[in-house]
């Protein structure tokens, strides 16, 4: 698949880089080792015993965030013709206000209790079922968002290991694409396992560290290399008038158009909104708060998080001095052929090519680290949702009636077993989705872009859920079950408008209308027999029943027209058709609206004593 002469880049990465890697895993490794201590419980291996500091989960949230995908996709965005600075709007805006409203509303709720992750939440004030489909919204969007973090890495990978992942290749028959996601994923997997949350939170303090320095190790090696040295990179960048009045350094875009990914409109509004989910209810990142003492710590934590920008203002510097040096050594021969065909390696060739060794080192092992570490917060983060929304309730209904388990400290030691069988489940699936974002990427203007939009398809739903639990609506979480699925399917309405797509949202429409007038004709059944069916009288809906059909229907109305006529423009490019749709920041709060509006028209009112409880 990925299969470009690069030997000669490759093997200018030396055994004495190799040797900095691998030192770093192992360093990593034995540190996780110490920190994690014993996981004797689920309380341990998925909450750190709640003792963590504040300022190693607010790190870990930095490292988490920032990725494999920011260290060696921003520089590319910056890079580029046209890319300069408006990317970061997004983070200076947009996710430094959600972090604040996100330590000063949602944290505060999610401390009142006990509780694994944000959906049991949701779950405490929906009802069971809502927990259920909100935890497999998550599965959902997380699996697609980590994947394409997974698929950024094994690019690099095939930089610096294209002649052993060729040898691979030869040898067994998967090209070297799948040998790169495998290796990510073994190592990831294997991390994991040693500790858990504790060993994700401490790994990610040390990466964030070496962040800093890989990003400023690379900047030096710019303006060392070039003539001119680092005010030659400002002057290049001042003067590329293409991508701005200030050139590369072109900050702020008041552009009103919603095909634009980066502006201060989208900063302000949907990057805020988009935070909302990435921040309070994306169970990767939340995670960590949980592992907070206290609801101080954890509101510090994800408040102090905000610092991370720091990082992303640097690697951006990184990608204006990439654009100064090629001006001065423009790309040739191999490593030619190597950026054409995937302009994203940008950074990766520089790392190989230009920066001096035991240094390309520190780099690469930066960047690889943050794939890794990235996939194991996913990998706890999916093992833990699995465990609290599916496992636990079906292990609960299967116990009803038996009496309690004498060997508590057995129970203890099977639930931390299916919880590492899992997290090896996990890495198997997202492994396998990551080989298959190849084929989304053409959707996307860069694998960072990818990597951002993939967590909006179901993040508006995750988001919507909060907004029904939170806000005092007096509902349940029936509505809810409808409309979580609608709000996804009208998101890839939003996105996707190829033939087979119209086949899908067809299939889902057809669906939806089976199933709910299966429902209302049970509830018809349920409100006139109640007794003789041993039931409780349900609560009455939010607007009558045949108002709420016609509800649905103008929902799944909606979603049909989006998908066949929802786009902005649309051209033939080589025999196929390409259409322009709107920005990825707005995937999110689009979904939001579809899941909080049809969430509340289709649900029942909840009685005094349920309001109460909640």
């Amino acid at each position: 698949m990925l299969s470009l002469p690069i030997a000669s880049v490759s093997a200018q990465f030396t055994p004495y880089d190799w040797g900095v890697v691998v030192a770093y895993l192992i360093f990593t490794t034995l540190l996780g080792i110490r920190m994690s201590g014993k996981q004797a419980t689920m309380r341990d291996f998925f909450l750190g015993g709640r003792k963590l500091p504040w300022y190693a989960v607010s790190g870990s949230i930095i490292a988490t965030e920032i990725s494999a995908v920011t260290f060696i996709g921003v520089p590319y965005v910056v890079f580029k013709p046209g890319g300069n600075f408006t990317y970061l709007q997004l983070g200076v805006f947009g996710s430094i206000l959600a972090r604040i409203i996100v330590g000063y509303v949602l944290v505060p709720a999610y401390y009142k209790r006990e509780i694994y992750s944000p959906y049991d939440y949701m779950g405490n004030q929906l009802g069971t079922r809502v927990r259920t489909m909100t935890s497999g919204l998550f599965l959902l969007g997380a699996t697609l968002a980590q994947a394409a973090r997974v698929y950024l890495t094994a690019q690099i990978m095939i930089v610096v290991l294209n002649d052993q992942l060729k040898w691979l290749s030869a040898s067994v028959g998967l090209d070297e694409l799948a040998w790169a996601i495998i290796i990510i994923g073994i190592v990831a997997t294997g991390w994991t396992l040693i500790g858990g949350i504790t060993t994700v939170i401490w790994s990610n303090v040390v990466l964030f560290l070496v962040f800093f320095v890989g990003a400023g190790v690379a900047l030096g090696t710019v303006a060392y290399e070039l003539s001119g040295g680092l005010s030659e990179v400002f002057r290049v960048g001042w003067e590329a008038k293409e991508s701005g009045p200030w050139g590369k350094f072109t900050f702020f875009d008041v552009s009103l158009s919603p095909l634009k990914e980066y502006t201060i409109w989208t900063a302000v509004i949907a990057s805020t909104w988009g935070g909302l989910f990435s921040y309070g209810t994306d169970q990767m990142l939340v995670q960590g708060m949980f592992c907070c003492r206290d609801e101080r710590q954890a509101r510090r934590a994800i408040i102090g998080s905000s610092f991370g920008q720091c990082v992303t203002f640097l690697v951006m510097l990184v990608g204006v001095g990439l654009f100064a040096y090629y001006q001065q050594h423009p790309l040739t021969g191999e490593a030619l052929e190597i950026y054409e065909g995937n302009p994203n390696r940008i950074f990766p060739i520089f790392i190989c090519q230009v920066v001096p060794k035991i240094l390309k080192g520190l780099i690469m092992a930066a960047a690889f680290a943050a794939a890794i570490s990235t996939v194991m917060g996913i990998l706890t983060a999916l093992s833990q949702t699995v465990m609290g929304a599916f496992y636990t309730p079906l292990r609960q209904w299967l116990r009803q009636g038996q009496p309690a388990p004498g060997d508590s400290a057995a129970e203890d030691r099977r639930n931390v077993l299916l919880s590492r069988v899992l997290v090896v489940f996990w890495g198997v699936i997202l492994a396998s989705v990551a080989y298959l974002m190849e084929a989304a990427e053409a959707q996307y203007k860069s694998i960072l872009d990818l990597a951002l939009a993939m967590a909006g398809y179901a993040g508006g739903a995750l988001l919507g859920c909060f907004a029904l639990s939170f806000l005092p609506l007096r509902i349940d979480g029936r509505g809810y079950m409808w409309s979580a699925p609608l709000s996804v399917l009208c998101v890839f309405s939003l996105v996707w408008h190829d033939p087979w797509s119209h086949y899908v949202c067809w299939s889902f429409a057809a669906l939806m209308l089976v199933l709910w007038i299966w429902h209302v004709a049970v509830c018809v059944i349920r409100e006139s027999r109640p007794t003789e069916l041993g039931k409780d009288v349900l609560p009455p809906p939010v607007i009558p029943v045949w108002l709420q059909t016609f509800v649905l229907g103008a929902g799944l109305a909606l979603m049909l027209w989006i998908n066949y006529y929802g786009y902005f423009d649309k051209t033939i490019v080589e025999g196929k058709a390409k259409f322009v749709t709107i920005a990825w920041p707005w995937y999110a709060p689009f979904g939001c609206v579809v899941a909080v509006l049809f969430g509340y028209l289709l649900a029942r009112r909840k009685n005094r004593d349920a309001v109460a409880a909640a």
